[in-house]
C-alpha cells in the first residue's frame, strides 16, 4: 500500500521509511523560494496512481526514471527573457527543479508504468503484479 504523504509533519512515520523522504525540502523552500509540488499518492485495486501538481510546465520539462524500485520524478526549466533598447540591454534568467523519490513496493509491474501529462497534473499509473490485485471474496466450503 502507498500511503498519502503529509507535508509538515515532525515525527518519523511509516510513510518516510516506505516512500523515502525528501530530507532537505523543508529547508530550501524556507531558504531559496523554490517549493516542492503537492503529491497524491491513491492505491486502487489494480494499480497505484501518483498525481503531481504542477502547473505551468509543459510535458517535456519532466524526467521520469526507475532504479532498483525508485521511482524519481524531477523537473529543470529555464526561461530567459532579453531586451536590446539602443542605450540598454536587460538579461534575465529564471530557472527552477524539482526532485521527487518513491520507493516502489515489490508489489508493482515496473515495466508498466506510464505517465500522462494534463491541465497542470502529472499523473503516473503503476500497475499491480497480478498476484498482487484484490481477489473478490469467496466462499470455502468445508468437507
Amino acid at each position: 500500500m502507498l500511503p498519502v504523504l503529509r507535508r509538515g509533519t515532525t515525527f518519523p512515520s511509516f510513510m518516510d521509511d516506505f516512500l523515502g523522504r525528501d530530507f532537505f525540502s523543508n529547508f530550501f523552500d524556507n531558504q531559496t523560494g523554490m517549493s516542492i509540488p503537492s503529491v497524491n499518492i491513491i492505491e486502487g485495486k489494480e494499480d497505484f496512481r501518483i498525481e503531481v501538481a504542477v502547473p505551468g510546465l509543459d510535458k517535456k520539462d519532466f524526467k521520469i526514471d526507475l532504479n532498483n524500485n525508485v521511482l524519481v520524478i524531477s523537473s529543470e526549466k529555464e526561461v530567459k527573457n532579453e531586451q536590446n533598447d539602443e542605450k540598454y540591454m536587460r538579461k534575465e534568467f529564471s530557472y527552477s527543479s524539482f526532485q521527487r523519490s518513491f520507493t516502489l513496493p515489490n508489489s508493482v509491474d515496473a515495466e508498466k508504468i506510464n505517465a500522462a501529462y494534463k491541465d497542470g497534473v502529472l499523473n503516473v499509473t503503476i500497475p499491480k503484479k497480478e498476484d498482487a490485485k484484490e481477489k473478490p471474496p469467496r466462499t470455502i466450503k468445508i468437507a
